[in-house]
């Protein structure tokens, strides 16, 4: 038996993308500090221009599945991680704009073969969210840690 499991150790040469939805900024840019912070504790190189991380700033969140497409399919980066807030209001926008980007971001790591981490709050208030970015935790930490372990497990699949 074999057992295939991502490690956080020898990531000098992953490559990762990262989508962030500029709406609701006050929360998405915490989860890419977060996130920012997480990879550079784990010995991503995210200050120099030439780094292991390129980010790309959507205007929302229904547009990160596109832009994850084309970082995806440009076979320059081991992981691509998604990070926005959707945050439910008064009419049923929420569930529109929640639904296309989790099945856009899932389309996009099966179809290209390289993991999309879905770092897409998808809250009831603001107040949650900005928990969830920071207040109590910031899950932009998580969301780095989960593309790193899946960077490295990628890389030990056979195939």
């Amino acid at each position: 038996m074999t057992i295939f499991e991502g490690r956080f150790s020898e990531l000098a040469a992953v490559r990762i993308g990262v989508v962030v939805a500029r709406f609701n900024d006050m929360v998405t840019s915490r989860l890419l500090l977060g996130c920012l912070d997480c990879l550079s504790r784990h010995g991503i190189d995210t200050a120099d221009a030439s780094s292991q991380l390129d980010v790309a700033w959507v205007p929302g969140c229904f547009e990160i599945p596109l832009v994850a497409q084309r970082l995806a399919a440009s076979q320059r980066y081991d992981v691509v991680i998604a990070l926005g807030a959707v945050i439910r209001g008064d009419t049923p926008h929420f569930d529109v704009v929640v639904a296309e980007v989790s099945k856009g971001v899932a389309a996009v790591g099966r179809e290209s073969g390289v993991p999309v981490i879905f770092g897409v709050l998808t809250t009831d208030t603001l107040q949650q969210a900005l928990e969830r970015a920071g207040i109590k935790s910031n899950l932009g930490w998580s969301y780095g840690l989960e593309a790193l372990e899946m960077a490295s497990l990628m890389q030990g699949l056979p195939g």
